[in-house]
């Protein structure tokens, strides 16, 4: 187990070796065992490096899981597994974690930065400004940015790639605009998050792939 978790943070660590697969932004049951986690993981997590090649520095590292149905389901799925959660008990927290996917899209994110106050997007004047962006020209604020300030099982295990070296935060943006429009377009190509700042900016980015919007298992 320890060796799979490993293998698992290495390849999100890295340079994105592993290629960013295309996801799907539809909803519906799932076939998902425990076993498929750590591919829905890697599915929707990504990973980018904002480095000056002069100084060799690295001023950002960041890498973010966007916690849509698709993963929810899958993660539902493992939790009750390791945790021996009844029928009735994985019912509910199914019904209770999808259902807020209708109010607020959500992201982890682990960010490594040349100095680690620099890390830290919930600071009085944080060095990162975080965006949620589409190809359709949305781009959107968070309505809530939570520091994990001490990560614990759950995050060391479910988000591998979380590290003593990196600050972990929840981000929220919210489904609708308060003029009803979805912030994330239905006919968007991509989504993904802009962090700015004075070093620079860059961009985790998710290419949506429709096609079949049923999500069944994937392995």
């Amino acid at each position: 187990m320890i060796g799979r978790r490993a293998a698992l943070g290495a390849c999100l660590l890295g340079a994105w070796a592993c290629a960013a697969p295309t996801v799907q932004m539809g909803v519906g049951p799932r076939e998902y065992v425990a076993d498929d986690y750590d591919s829905v993981l890697r599915r929707w997590t990504r990973t980018e490096s904002l480095i000056s090649l002069s100084a060799l520095d690295n001023f950002l590292t960041a890498t973010a899981t966007y916690e849509s149905w698709d993963f929810r389901w899958a993660y539902v799925v493992r939790y009750s597994e390791d945790y021996r959660l009844t029928v009735d008990q994985r019912h509910a927290m199914l019904e209770r974690s999808l259902a807020e996917t209708e109010q607020y899209h959500q992201f982890y994110v682990a960010l490594y930065a040349q100095k680690p106050r620099w890390a830290d997007l919930t600071a009085q004047n944080p060095a990162w400004i975080v965006r949620l962006i589409d190809d359709q020209g949305n781009e959107t604020a968070p309505s809530s940015i939570e520091r994990i300030q001490k990560p614990g099982a759950i995050e060391l295990t479910y988000f591998p790639y979380t590290t003593p070296w990196r600050t972990t935060h929840r981000i929220r943006f919210p489904v609708l605009t308060l003029d009803g429009r979805r912030t994330i377009s239905e006919r968007a190509r991509w989504l993904g998050l802009r962090f700015a700042g004075a070093q620079g900016n860059h961009r985790l980015l998710w290419t949506v792939d429709d096609a079949n919007t049923s999500g069944t298992r994937s392995g």
